[in-house]
């Protein structure tokens, strides 16, 4: 019996770089610009689509952590919140740290805020305005999540619940399929301005670094839960492995659910407490996504020779635990939550967060054990305190 050969999106965008930078030194400009119009198309749509994006996934999200909300719930998802701006801001110290030093700044990279000086132009454009900007979007989102959460009718989370329904077909059936595409054209266009060769050593660079802070972020959660639950924080970690294992392997939260459990029960935490905590922290407990995204902002931004002070960073990180509330449910529902967050607080245009999506699908499976991996920590502490 045959078997159907399944690519994932992971494979997928490394086919497009590889494809990008090839095609770059082959194809004529005529036909590189085709993929160029297209990347413009893409861009706009996205940017038309990302606030709706922030509403469906954010507004449902709020209003089911509030139904019924416990002291255990309220509790849990103020720890999830804490361990999340911790990962941010500690992210961001270690790369103001780090980064310079192995980071140069690129003045190809940095003129890509300027495409037009450098890469090729599309054939046209159209104008796909947004409903609201990202920051109205949030603000709806978050006020309608508290009311849907304070009333007791259900008919608007109701809506807001077919609302995401909606929001997770478009990421999953349009936006996730055509994201190759889309990170094709923008290498394809890197390699006709020359700089190909820098952006993919900043790739290595940033990877490995992001890799490092895994570790010993993981380290840290363990060691303070370890403190507080009173046990041995390296023979948690040893029983978390095959959680961490099958996050790397399936890329997703929801998945690695069971495992995680049977894990977490393993280290001793009460299993009505376990049953309760580690399906919610699968899905507000985002400390490793959170490190991807800040480090490879980051990353970015030293290299186009942009600031990284902790003004600008911090509400950006404060925003983003936020904004990410349930994305990991969804196919690259993270990096496309936070878009709007680069766009309107970092000042990411559509190029250099075509640079975010493909560095941060490069690392998702690593991203996604960090999270399932420290949700047990989060129990472990929850379970000490509801003792």
């Amino acid at each position: 019996m045959s078997r159907k050969f399944h690519i994932s999106l992971l494979g997928w965008v490394a086919i497009a770089i590889a494809s990008g930078i090839l095609s770059g030194q082959l194809l004529p400009a005529g036909i590189a610009r085709i993929f160029v119009t297209f990347n413009s198309l893409f861009g706009n749509f996205l940017s038309f689509s990302i606030p709706l994006i922030i509403l469906g996934l954010v507004a449902p999200a709020i209003g089911e952590l509030g139904k019924g909300a416990g002291r255990l719930l309220v509790l849990t998802a103020l720890i999830a919140y804490g361990s999340t701006l911790f990962s941010g801001f500690f992210t961001w110290f270690s790369g103001t740290a780090v980064l310079p030093h192995i980071l140069t700044e690129n003045t190809e990279l940095a003129a890509m805020e300027n495409p037009e000086n450098m890469m090729l132009k599309p054939y046209f454009t159209i104008e796909m305005p947004p409903l609201m900007d990202i920051m109205t979007s949030l603000l709806l989102a978050f006020v309608t999540g508290l009311g849907i959460s304070s009333i007791k009718g259900n008919t608007l989370q109701a809506a807001f619940t077919d609302f995401r329904g909606i929001v997770m077909k478009l990421i999953g059936a349009v936006i996730v399929p055509l994201l190759p595409l889309h990170i094709f054209g923008i290498f394809l266009n890197i390699t006709v301005s020359g700089q190909v060769a820098t952006i993919i050593m900043m790739f290595l660079k940033v990877i490995l670094f992001i890799l490092v802070l895994h570790v010993v972020l993981l380290l840290i959660q363990f060691t303070v839960a370890g403190a507080i639950g009173r046990k041995n924080p390296f023979t948690m970690l040893r029983n978390m492995l095959p959680a961490y294992l099958t996050a790397l392997g399936t890329q997703s939260s929801a998945a690695t659910i069971p495992v995680t459990l049977r894990q977490t029960l393993k280290n001793g935490v009460r299993e009505n407490i376990a049953v309760f905590i580690i399906p919610l922290c699968a899905t507000i407990h985002l400390s490793g996504s959170t490190m991807k995204i800040v480090a490879c902002a980051m990353a970015i931004l030293l290299m186009a020779g942009e600031p990284v002070s902790l003004s600008q960073f911090g509400g950006f990180i404060l925003m983003l635990g936020i904004a990410m509330v349930a994305a990991p449910g969804v196919p690259g529902g993270a990096i496309m939550a936070s878009l709007g967050l680069l766009g309107s607080m970092l000042g990411f245009n559509e190029t250099l967060q075509a640079l975010m999506i493909a560095l941060y699908i490069a690392m998702d499976s690593f991203g996604t054990a960090c999270n399932v991996t420290g949700d047990c920590a989060i129990a472990v502490v929850v379970d000490r305190i509801a003792k």
